[in-house]
């Protein structure tokens, strides 16, 4: 038998720890000397403690422990809560990786703050394009909401390009708008209401028309294309018939641009070092920036994406 600070020293807990487990009867001693009242535990018993520790690590309360150690909760069960908080878990660590990413972005931003020189925008005109997409909404216009939604989107529609056999003729352009209104007929949401920081998010691929027509897209989607191109603004998208949308999307007229390197979750430092660039040189953003993902490997860090801010003379 080993004496209770044995027994701690062996489990890589403290005896402190012990002796409450002890008073709400969650791990007993194996002897307890009635004289002295010194608790004395055996090596069997490491396999109780281990399985304690495990659990509260979990985030399961002492109670809880108990219940599941004494037998009340089925093994089914106890899978199930093992696997819920193993999701949880899971969902947290995502959350703090995207709240440290934001922290980061943020000191960047502060450090990196007018260092933008001239030669780094160049004000343009962009082409129109045709674009296969996918859309979704995120709350808000941040990196830490456009991200949970673009990234799955643009999985998705490189999956549905590749089924239909439509190779991609250029690099993913993704661009946003305001979730309409139907009181305010589609307009922009009223300053500051409640809940309308939503955004409508765009993914999308550069593609032809022949490698479109090539994988049987149907003739409603060619018949929407030209109505969208001559509105001079992004139209409603048309269905293809093969999972994704498409559209032809207008070209901007003048857009203050900016190469961005490394991920999207650290935009802002370069998004905030623009918007200096256009206030200093007489312009003001006409609506969201576009993006263009010029180089996408897998690793992030080598990312190359054209930052496309519509601009109108202030």
């Amino acid at each position: 038998m080993f004496t209770i600070g044995d027994f701690a020293q062996y489990g890589r807990v403290s005896a402190r720890m012990l002796r409450h487990y002890d008073a709400i009867g969650l791990l007993r001693p194996a002897r307890t000397d009635p004289v002295s009242g010194y608790r004395f535990y055996e090596a069997a018993q490491l396999a109780r403690l281990n399985r304690i520790i495990a659990l509260k690590d979990l985030g399961f309360s002492l109670q809880q422990v108990g219940a599941i150690l004494a037998e009340e909760v089925s093994v089914p069960e106890l899978r199930g809560m093992l696997r819920l908080r193993q999701a949880e878990l899971a969902a947290a660590r995502t959350a703090a990786e995207a709240r440290l990413a934001q922290v980061e972005a943020r000191l960047r931003t502060i450090e990196s703050e007018g260092r933008m020189s001239a030669d780094d925008v160049v004000v343009k005109r962009t082409g129109t394009v045709l674009l296969a997409e996918l859309s979704g909404t995120a709350a808000s216009y941040g990196p830490e909401d456009i991200g949970p939604v673009i990234t799955p989107l643009y999985a998705e529609l490189c999956r549905l390009l590749e089924t239909a056999g439509v190779t991609p003729a250029g690099p993913g352009l993704a661009y946003y708008e305001d979730v309409p209104e139907p009181s305010r007929g589609g307009g922009r949401p009223a300053e500051g209401s409640d809940g309308k920081d939503a955004v409508v998010v765009h993914a999308g691929m550069v593609i032809t028309e022949e490698a479109l027509a090539k994988a049987g897209a149907t003739a409603g989607a060619a018949a929407g294309r030209p109505a969208a191109a001559a509105s001079g603004r992004p139209g409603t998208p048309a269905a293809t018939g093969l999972g994704f949308d498409i559209i032809t999307l207008p070209g901007l007229d003048s857009a203050a641009t900016v190469v961005h390197r490394g991920p999207m979750s650290r935009i802002l430092p370069t998004a905030q070092n623009l918007a200096h660039w256009i206030d200093a040189n007489g312009y003001r953003s006409a609506g969201y920036a576009r993006e263009l993902y010029l180089e996408c490997p897998p690793d992030q860090e080598k990312w190359v994406t054209e930052i496309q801010e519509p601009v109108v003379r202030a």
